[in-house]
Parts: structure tokens; C-alpha cells; sequence
């Protein structure tokens, strides 16, 4: 695997990290929910540093956007039971298809 998708990979695991975390650290006053957002979202950005180094900026933030919007609402979804009608399923599957274009056809993608 090519350091770059390693790279973000690692960014988007963080940031999905952090944000699961967000609703846990009710507003910053917990500190151990509060800890893992400022944590994961320092990792996150760093990754995402160093992932610019060899990827376009547009391309590197639309794939580490768009999977973690998928892996957050799926998070939502599965573990906090939160509702996830056909128009979400739906606009999911456009961003799945968007970032699978972008890896497969884009030559200034993430390879």
C-alpha cells in the first residue's frame, strides 16, 4: 500500500475516532470523551499533513470528507441506533460512488 492511502487512511480513522467521541464528551465537560477528540483530531490533521506531501489537496480532502461522512453515519446508524431513512442510504451511495471514481479514474488520485 502506497504511503499516501496509508497515510490517510490513518487520517480518517482518527477523525471518525474523534468525532464518534464528540457526542460523549457532552460539550468538552468530560474528560476522558474530550481527550480522545482533541487526540484524534491532532492525529487526524497531522496524517492528513503529511498525505498533501503526495496528494492533490482537493482530491486527498474530498476522499478523507466523504469516507468519513460514510463511516460516521454508518457509526450513527449502527451502534447509537440513530435513523437512517432511503434518502440517506441513497446520498451515501453517492459519495461511496464519488470517492470509488475519484481512486479508479482520477490520475492525480490517492494511488
Amino acid at each position: 500500500m502506497p504511503k499516501g492511502l496509508l497515510y490517510l487512511a490513518v487520517a480518517i480513522l482518527a477523525e471518525v475516532v474523534a468525532t464518534s467521541a464528540l457526542k460523549a464528551s457532552e460539550g468538552f465537560t468530560r474528560l476522558g470523551p474530550s481527550l480522545i477528540v482533541a487526540t484524534g483530531y491532532a492525529i487526524a490533521f497531522y496524517f492528513l499533513s503529511l498525505v498533501l506531501k503526495t496528494v492533490p489537496v482537493g482530491v486527498a480532502y474530498a476522499i478523507w470528507s466523504g469516507v468519513g461522512v460514510v463511516l460516521i453515519a454508518l457509526i450513527g446508524w449502527l451502534v447509537l441506533k440513530q435513523p437512517l431513512d432511503l434518502a440517506g442510504m441513497i446520498g451515501i451511495a453517492l459519495i461511496v460512488a464519488g470517492v470509488t471514481v475519484i481512486q479508479l479514474f482520477s490520475r492525480t488520485g490517492a494511488h
